[in-house]
């Protein structure tokens, strides 16, 4: 065993080395001048449930988060919760030096809506937890690192939920409004970079469709777990509804109050898994449309277009919910830049005139196609531990080439981006520091997307998951995407070899002369 740890020890040092030297080593990148544009955001990305920890201190109220985790049985991998994550909330200051060794220039975070208002609109402002925020905005800008705020993060305050019904109501139009608008105003004066919603597309089939996040909420063949309520097949549609006017509803007090004086943009952000047919058949492509349009642009198209997917219109006819007039004229066009998360890939294949394995088939209401990783056996990139995370960085140029085609190449980022391992308490530490998978996970990405900025995307930065290992909420802390390790135990901090290969990548792009996206092997 020891000489295994020697032997790992010596390769991250050797490593370290190549990273170090780099722009004398590498000749990978012929075209010297940097991809990225001026001003280009180069950061790491966070969230409040998952990082900050501190669920009851200091006039918090409880969040559907905190609700979830207390609730018991099986909800959470191994029986954890978020109460603590990785402590944040007393330990940002230590944070943010790592930020700041780092050299980025923004940072991801969200802010606790029920830290700020335990209640919603029907309590008072909690002024200790507007008082958090106004200490961390201005720690960040201290150290000249611009924060790139989400108001809400899959967390609300579970008051809404009980007084309501939450997302499944339009009162929650009007909470999210009063939220944001508090948001604005007291913080608008130092964030410039605004996001409604991360992941609503993700949330909703989770907590409306399957059930296995807040609120719970499932029915018939649908559901993964025992629901007490919902309707998986009405729904989702509603909840998504809901939350899509709450964007605009937000959207539009920023501009009409705030934004010419504050001077900053605000958008949203979507989760987007990259599709490929399973075959060159018409029924193939079209399902990988259908399934592009029943995740992705199920969100967006309302929010550009002012209207759904001809897909989800044509399939679902009466169960989609109708936009009026005036808020067809709200939603279009109702943000400044869209939000990109993208980590995988999957083939599609089509079950209408296809007949599909019931168990891994998707049901009407959501598109009629079936995923898989494999085709003819053979995976669409490199297989993970995890069966919903395999390694395709070429989706990563094509991602953002269908956005920016479908959506006149809005300004775009890539809000999160990341590689997962799994926590094994029986490996060492220097094993676990030496991440080169990571590294070579992140190297080929943001080379993929240095393609498509080349190509024309207006892609305006890149944000890693995460900068600290974290609270991976169904999964607890089994699953790790940090940059800098976290022991869980102690909540010790230790930058992994990624950190260090990111800083590099960071130091590249400043400098006049871009020396590239580092490499770990020379290229031949």
């Amino acid at each position: 065993m020891k000489k295994m740890g020697f032997s790992i020890i010596s390769s991250v040092l050797f490593v370290e080395i190549l990273v170090v030297l780099l722009p004398q080593l590498s000749n990978a990148v012929v075209d010297h001048h940097s991809p990225f544009p001026t001003n280009f955001l180069f950061g790491t990305a966070s969230s409040s449930y998952q990082y900050e920890g501190a669920y009851n201190i200091d006039g918090k109220g409880q969040s559907n988060w905190d609700n979830f985790t207390h609730g018991g049985g099986s909800r959470i991998l191994d029986g954890s919760s978020g109460d603590v994550a990785i402590d944040h909330y007393h330990r940002y200051q230590e944070d943010i030096d790592l930020l700041e060794s780092l050299n980025v220039n923004s940072h991801r975070l969200s802010i606790s809506w029920a830290r700020i208002l335990p209640k919603g609109r029907f309590g008072e402002v909690n002024w200790a937890g507007i008082d958090f925020y106004n200490k961390l905005f201005d720690a960040l800008l201290r150290k000249g690192i611009q924060p790139f705020v989400t108001l809400s993060h899959y967390d609300s305050p579970q008051e809404l939920e009980e007084r309501y019904g939450g997302w499944l109501s339009p009162q929650s139009q009007e909470d999210f409004v009063y939220y944001a608008d508090l948001c604005f105003k007291t913080f608008g004066d130092r964030v410039k970079y605004w996001i409604t919603f991360n992941e609503p597309n993700y949330l909703v089939p989770l907590g409306y469709r399957s059930g296995i996040y807040p609120p719970c909420r499932c029915s018939g063949s649908m559901a993964v777990l025992n629901c007490n309520e919902g309707d998986s097949e009405k729904e989702p549609f509603v909840a998504a509804h809901n939350i899509i006017l709450s964007h605009a509803a937000a959207v539009d007090i920023y501009r009409t109050k705030y934004q010419a004086e504050q001077r900053g943009k605000i958008g949203i952000v979507l989760q987007h898994e990259w599709y490929e047919p399973m075959s060159n058949s018409t029924a193939d492509k079209l399902a990988t449309e259908r399934a592009r349009s029943f995740t992705f642009n199920w969100f967006l198209d309302p929010v550009i277009f002012g209207k759904y997917p001809k897909e989800m219109e044509n399939v679902l006819g009466n169960l989609l919910p109708k936009f009026s007039t005036n808020e067809k004229n709200k939603l279009k066009k109702g943000l400044d830049f869209i939000g990109i998360n993208y980590y995988t890939a999957s083939y599609v294949q089509d079950c209408i005139y296809t007949k599909c394995d019931s168990r891994f088939g998707i049901s009407r209401t959501e598109g009629s196609y079936m995923k898989s990783a494999d085709k003819n056996g053979v995976s669409i990139g490199e297989s993970t531990p995890f069966s919903w995370f395999n390694i395709y960085p070429q989706g990563m140029e094509k991602t953002v080439t269908y956005v920016k085609d479908r959506y006149n190449n809005t300004p775009m980022f890539i809000t999160e981006n990341g590689y997962a391992e799994q926590d094994d308490p029986n490996v060492s530490l220097e094993i676990q520091l030496g991440d080169f998978k990571r590294i070579k996970y992140m190297e080929n990405h943001i080379e993929a997307l240095s393609t498509a900025i080349r190509k024309g995307a207006n892609v305006r930065g890149y944000f890693a998951w995460s900068l600290l290992d974290n609270f991976e909420w169904i999964y607890g802390y089994t699953v790790r995407y940090g940059i800098h390790h976290v022991d869980f135990a102690t909540l010790k901090r230790t930058p992994r070899l990624s950190a260090r290969w990111y800083k590099r990548l960071i130091a590249n792009y400043k400098q006049t002369e871009f020396s590239g996206v580092p490499k770990l092997v020379q290229s031949t």
